[in-house]
């Protein structure tokens, strides 16, 4: 769980930040202390990070009872999110009375996905019922797109781009003229390219073959595929991308589970460039994306034929562009901040109030 005060502005600008680790069950208590500690008698309202909006939401909105409802309707679409996410919300709740609570969405930024992308290959009746590829990472995706005009000007954020979020959870996204238009997870945040413990996409029959082998209930699945797949899974000991990279030269299946990240992304890459119709930028971000040259060269290496090539010094000091200048493709490194777009959120719906 991570928390950060802001003060309010045009801009907001975080004045103390700070990462409790743990469950709900652990966290809130320490949450609230915290609270008393740096805002106490001074906050004025509370952001909240949710991590699935379902088919209705996907602007910021106020929490009243009708939206803590919905978000309640909604735990079967997150049920490793959510809970936790709402006991959080009635907690402050409780804690804070007088001040309001805003939900941020996670799938919000890819409420843009045209059908052809939305859409699953399985029955309408599914889709009406909201099955359907619904994207994640929206808010670090949404930082990057203002914080690339920022940089680069309107025009380089209104090419085709690929955004890289690589971290535990990692996933990519398509942008055309500013929208998300393809994006690798699809409708929970287990699918897409291999992550920490997340197994990513999986033909489906292997999660019926190993339900019928081990019995396994579909939260017994959930687990299986949520907590001890992905990088954990394929080297038996470390979700954790430092301790890969420390141990891959003495370990094979570290060193394996390293290869299958990078060829995941790798593909994905190609695969959204080609939904593009070309490339013109590629960012990369999150805490692999920002602090892990090598894993970034790895990615990029054998995609000249997209246009991309990295310049070695430049990727190993980790500097803003590291691409190389007589490239057509830009690659950048920006560091996300999605705790400061739920803040911007925050104070625009209190200035509209």
């Amino acid at each position: 769980m991570k928390c950060a005060l802001f003060c309010f502005d045009a801009d907001p600008q975080p004045l103390v930040r700070t990462t409790l680790e743990g469950d709900a069950t652990s966290c809130i208590p320490r949450l609230l202390t915290w609270i008393d500690d740096q805002a106490s008698g001074v906050l004025r309202a509370i952001g909240h990070r949710i991590v699935h909006g379902g088919p209705r939401y996907h602007e910021p909105q106020r929490l009243t009872p009708a939206v803590k409802e919905a978000l309640t309707q909604l735990i079967p679409f997150a049920p490793n999110h959510l809970p936790d996410e709402i006991a959080a919300i009635n907690a402050l709740g409780r804690h804070e009375p007088d001040v309001p609570q805003f939900a941020c969405f996670d799938t919000g930024f890819h409420a843009t996905l045209p059908d052809v992308a939305r859409r699953l290959p399985i029955p309408e009746t599914y889709d009406a019922r909201g099955v359907r590829r619904y994207g994640f990472h929206g808010l670090s995706f949404a930082f990057l797109m203002r914080e690339l005009e920022r940089v680069a000007g309107p025009e380089a954020a209104r090419g085709r781009l690929v955004l890289a979020h690589l971290g535990n959870g990692s996933s990519l996204a398509a942008i055309r003229a500013g929208q998300s238009i393809d994006t690798t997870m699809a409708f929970t945040p287990i699918g897409g390219v291999v992550m920490s413990t997340r197994s990513g996409d999986l033909d489906p029959g292997v999660i019926t073959h190993v339900a019928r082998l081990e019995g396994f209930s579909p939260d017994q699945v959930e687990d299986l595929l949520s907590r001890r797949a992905g990088l954990l899974g394929v080297s038996g000991t470390t979700g954790d991308m430092r301790t890969l990279l420390e141990r891959e030269s003495v370990d094979e299946r570290c060193r394996l589970a390293v290869s299958m990240y990078t060829y995941s992304i790798k593909k994905a890459i190609g695969a959204l460039a080609a939904a593009l119709g070309g490339l013109d930028g590629l960012v990369f971000s999150g805490g692999i994306g920002e602090r892990a040259p090598a894993i970034r060269a790895r990615i990029c290496d054998g995609l000249a034929f997209l246009g991309v090539q990295i310049d070695a010094p430049r990727n190993a000091a980790n500097a803003p562009v590291i691409s190389t200048s007589e490239r057509h493709v830009v690659v950048r490194v920006i560091r996300t901040d999605e705790e400061l777009m739920i803040a911007r959120a925050v104070c625009g719906l209190l200035e509209a109030r």
